[in-house]
């Protein structure tokens, strides 16, 4: 099937709308951002650090894939996929401070309290979360006010205790204990899936979606997010560090549960293939204009890094 022209015809397509996206990202987090110059410039410049010239953007692609599903108007789309990776950012920032997951690479470079200090790193991630909801109250992303103010509820509720940062204090809590599948799915059902979920859903609301389209596209964002963190499991298991950017195996010398421990590496690869077919089972009935987000779940499941 791989060598069959018609599919690396689509494979290419994909990588470069991929690739227009992430470069577009870039350019408007470059632009919203402080400048690296204004005071206080040793803050701004660990912002922007933290932010750009790394990561594969995932978020913003789901982002962008579901507001076209939804005719929303790419302008509306770049700035609501920059206050999800915004909030995305700070959370890698905190994640990895000494009191959290004490990690001294990410993206392939020093950690944020490594390049900068410990300090700087919190006031980064506290100023990078406030910025992702100023851009949401800034621009105007949706036709009427109130699914505005839908948007600004649905990214707090994903980054809150009830979304991101709950789970991570449920990973916190869980270090050293064996958790089961179910325990394991509430954990990253908050602290991976929250936000994957809000970006499909900011996506849609920046164009027109019915009930229908978006109960399909909540099921989609769910199995999504809960795929994203098996495969990043699977890959920590079985990857190296300069593969991954980050501090492969980190996770189980530090104890901490994950799909592969919980149910070892064949069945949780199985699971990250089941997942991906129930997320595209939700996309039956969008037609056409779902393509990208069917691809982002291929793309998701099957990467390497």
């Amino acid at each position: 099937m791989r060598n069959d022209p018609t599919v690396k015809i689509i494979e290419s397509d994909f990588q470069a709308w991929m690739g227009d996206i992430q470069a577009r990202i870039e350019s408007a987090l470059g632009r919203l951002l402080p400048p690296a110059h204004t005071a206080p410039a040793r803050l701004h410049q660990a912002m922007r650090y933290a932010t750009l010239e790394g990561g594969k953007r995932v978020r913003p692609l789901l982002v962008f894939a579901a507001g076209e599903l939804a005719g929303a108007a790419p302008e509306r789309v770049e700035v609501a996929a920059c206050a999800v990776e915004l909030i995305h950012a700070y959370s890698l920032v905190h994640d990895d401070l000494p009191c959290m997951d004490n990690d001294v690479l990410r993206r392939g470079k020093p950690t944020v309290h490594v390049e900068f200090d410990q300090a700087t790193a919190l006031l980064v991630g506290d100023a990078l979360q406030s910025l992702a909801f100023q851009l949401l109250a800034d621009h105007r992303l949706a036709d009427e006010p109130r699914a505005q103010v839908e948007m600004v509820k649905a990214l707090a509720l994903a980054a809150g205790s009830r979304g991101m940062a709950g789970g991570q204090q449920i990973d916190l809590e869980s270090t050293g204990k064996a958790l089961t599948l179910p325990e394991l799915e509430f954990m990253h059902i908050h602290k991976t899936g929250a936000l994957i979920r809000a970006a499909v859903t900011l996506g849609a609301a920046c164009g027109q979606v019915d009930a229908h389209p978006k109960s399909s596209l909540d099921r989609y964002g769910k199995a999504m997010g809960l795929a994203f963190q098996v495969v990043d499991d699977v890959l920590d298991y079985d990857s190296s560090t300069g593969t991954l950017g980050k501090t492969a195996g980190k996770d189980s010398r530090q104890g901490k549960p994950t799909y592969v421990s919980t149910l070892g590496l064949p069945r949780a690869r199985e699971l990250a293939g089941e997942l991906r077919t129930e997320a595209l089972a939700a996309l039956e009935d969008l037609g056409a204009s779902a393509r990208r987000l069917r691809e982002l779940a291929d793309f998701i499941v099957l990467r390497k890094f």
